[in-house]
């Protein structure tokens, strides 16, 4: 089932003048000149999207627009799902901060996924996608959380000595550029049009 993102956060902001040169032909002609372009990190699966802005609507890098279905406030439609190397170097940097901000805010979501969290493969579980956690780390934590369910990031931290959210956030951004072909967190990247 796919999810529509609701909201995202603003990447990049791409100006008018920049936006005919940076958008591949085929979607070049199908929008005006005069519109000003942003690229935006869905809040729930992380999808990677460049959207056009309407007329006149003042957004700032980090904000929160809404992006889903009906009336949009800010963003007007969205183009296209993009990838990872799409995204300027001041974007990936912003990138890293918003989805440590996202995790760090979504605690329940991501301590219920600690919670149920179980193997992909015979030999491979999903804890082990996290960096620095081998198995032993992950018999360690199906130990704790058969003992007592985790109830908070500090819980995790306490109990495990890990740093829930440096993981998780380290793992979303090995998903969203492509490092793996797991993908837990992340919508995966877009297929190339034939």
């Amino acid at each position: 089932m796919k999810r529509r993102e609701e909201y995202g956060y603003v990447l990049d902001i791409i100006p008018p003048e920049l936006a005919a040169y940076k958008l591949p032909a085929r979607i070049r002609r199908e929008f005006p000149r005069d519109v000003s372009y942003a690229h935006v990190l869905g809040e729930d699966r992380f999808t990677l999207l460049e959207v056009t802005l309407k007329p006149g609507a003042k957004v700032e890098i980090g904000e929160r627009i809404y992006i889903g279905l009906g009336q949009r406030d800010k963003a007007d439609k969205i183009v296209r799902r993009i990838k990872f190397e799409d995204l300027q170097p001041p974007a990936r940097e912003v990138l890293a901060q918003l989805v440590r901000r996202i995790v760090q805010s979504q605690e329940q979501k991501y301590v219920d996924w600690f919670n149920k969290a179980g193997p992909l493969t015979i030999k491979l579980h999903s804890l082990e996608l996290l960096h620095g956690i081998g198995k032993k780390k992950v018999q360690e934590i199906l130990a704790e959380r058969r003992k007592k369910p985790f109830e908070s990031y500090e819980d995790i931290k306490k109990r495990v000595g890990i740093d829930p959210v440096e993981v998780l956030a380290g793992r979303i951004l090995a998903e969203l550029e492509g490092k793996d072909p797991y993908y837990i967190f992340v919508a995966p990247p877009p297929s190339e049009p034939t």
